[in-house]
């Protein structure tokens, strides 16, 4: 997603979540590992749905819907980003109302006070529309073979 991985996170499988070792050992999370967990366990074919939550406090939630399931690139080096539109919404940016903010004010052809300062918070080139691939696979550290 482009985020810093500074909040806490959760994979929701059905019944059954997933979560960092440090918040799982956590006594009121009631979440397994995710650091023990592999996918192709918890992943059982195409057209499962699962949920993505970042940041509790925002809760970014994501549905996640497997398409499908390719064979294994003995050349490719894992993970890898296939395809992807648009850039992540900012880190910290007030979750979904915080984000339309932004869009709002990035096309305001006059900008108020609060929108200024808005613009001013968020980094300098941010554009919601750009989607790099290849800085994407460098985040993962995978890249296609």
């Amino acid at each position: 997603m482009g985020w810093q991985n500074c909040h806490m996170d959760a994979f929701r499988f059905d019944d059954v979540q997933y979560t960092s070792q440090q918040a799982s050992e956590m006594g009121d999370m009631d979440m397994e590992n995710e650091e023990t967990a592999f996918l192709n366990r918890v992943v059982t074919g195409p057209k499962q749905q699962f949920i993505y939550e970042y940041d509790f406090g925002d809760s970014w939630a994501h549905e996640v819907v497997v398409e499908k399931l390719l064979p294994i690139d003995p050349q490719a080096k894992y993970p890898i980003c296939l395809a992807g539109a648009r850039a992540c919404p900012p880190e910290d940016c007030g979750s979904f109302p915080g984000y339309a903010d932004i869009l709002e004010a990035l096309k305001a052809p006059k900008k108020t006070a609060e929108q200024k300062e808005l613009l001013e918070w968020l980094q300098d080139g941010y554009d919601p529309e750009r989607f790099d691939l290849e800085a994407v696979n460098r985040g993962l550290g995978g890249r296609p073979a």
